[in-house]
């Protein structure tokens, strides 16, 4: 073991270590960016500050082990600690979204209220009308679109391009998707803080060759959480689109999803309101509707906050089938839903035409603590 803990003996540790896909080691490449070492009465410690520029977890985690590896053959179990920063550099960002034209934003104030249901058939429709069509799936915690496109059981495949290995991802009903879902069983829970969460995500937009889009539309979680703030980090962002249901709890929460889009640090358009569980209509009596859930609590909350009312998607059974076995319900012939999401969806198409005529493009947002410091 070496007798001297200082940075010159640690440096030529870890001068032995490479990151695939680089041209010399993590020293000479300059990964590692400081080394500190300490020794007092408590004992001796070690702490390593590093930069990489891919969001791949395993990437991150096997220079952890190799570092690890190599100062424990040398100093035993001593007392280290490794921290690891993304940065992807911004020539590197703009590539797969390059051949993306619109970036849309699915969101809800509260779970329950069947936003991965409108996210698909929205996509399904869009992609019937002939349209380039892909969705995000960003809620890590629980993703649904797998499920829904009935996919559950496939694995994205990689390909190499050039220096960088890239992700096919999924298509089904010519819609091409990606989702934490299919790295995971579906009863296996993932355990991940924020910071891993948002790694995956980053690596499943600049990892996945998405190809030309004229739509790729992001299955947001419910809520104003972190993942929300990374993604409109991460992705710019043409307009969101707020799933709601009619009853108040659901409205009041909208709202709040709303405010987030609009605060002045995040601003991203509003495109529209679409109400689900609108009404029900049995089909022994199908020009009744009877309003379970109360009657135009979204159209109220549109014409409230100004902005547009998308449409409404009625409650019915075969909604909740077509996801259930995978085939969205916006496929089923001369259906009530079929046509809804028709109609939704041609005013997405216009909403997003004029929001690209009377506003500028979308920048990736920097967000700021409550201070009013960057955030990066």
């Amino acid at each position: 073991m070496s007798k001297t803990l200082n940075k010159e003996n640690i440096e030529t540790l870890l001068k032995n270590i490479s990151i695939q896909g680089k041209t010399g080691n993590i020293i000479e490449t300059g990964i590692i960016k400081e080394i500190k070492t300490k020794s007092d009465i408590f004992g001796k410690k070690i702490e390593i500050d590093a930069i990489i520029d891919s969001p791949a977890v395993h990437v991150r985690k096997k220079l952890e082990d190799d570092i690890m590896e190599a100062l424990s053959q040398d100093y035993g179990d001593i007392d280290t600690k490794i921290n690891v920063k993304v940065v992807i550099p911004e020539s590197e960002k703009e590539k797969p979204l390059k051949k993306i034209k619109n970036i849309i934003a699915v969101a809800s104030g509260k779970g329950g209220v069947g936003k991965s249901t409108v996210t698909t058939n929205l996509a399904t429709t869009l992609a019937n009308m002939g349209f380039m069509v892909g969705i995000l799936d960003t809620d890590v915690y629980g993703p649904s679109v797998p499920l829904m496109f009935g996919t559950q059981s496939e694995r994205p495949r990689a390909i190499k391009k050039g220096e960088k290995t890239m992700i096919i991802p999924i298509e089904a009903h010519s819609v091409k998707n990606m989702s934490i879902g299919y790295f995971a069983r579906p009863d296996q829970a993932v355990i991940w803080r924020g910071s891993m969460a948002n790694s995956a995500i980053n690596q499943m937009v600049f990892d996945t060759d998405w190809g030309e889009l004229d739509f790729m539309l992001i299955d947001l979680p419910p809520g104003t959480g972190d993942i929300q703030l990374s993604v409109m980090q991460t992705l710019p962002v043409t307009g969101a689109v707020v799933v709601t249901t009619p009853q108040n709890v659901a409205v009041a929460d909208v709202r709040k999803s709303i405010d987030m889009f609009k605060n002045p640090t995040i601003n991203v358009p509003i495109l529209g309101i679409i109400e689900n569980m609108s009404y029900f209509t049995p089909e022994e009596c199908p020009d009744n509707k009877y309003y379970i859930f109360g009657q135009d609590g979204g159209k109220y909350l549109a014409k409230d906050l100004g902005v547009t009312f998308l449409g409404e998607i009625p409650l019915v059974q075969s909604l909740r089938e077509s996801g259930d076995f995978g085939r969205p319900a916006a496929l089923q012939e001369n259906s009530p839903i079929k046509k809804a999401f028709e109609q939704i969806t041609k005013n997405v198409v216009e909403e997003t035409v004029k929001r690209n005529k009377n506003l500028p493009p979308t920048e990736k947002i920097k967000i700021t603590d409550q201070a009013g410091c960057s955030v990066k």
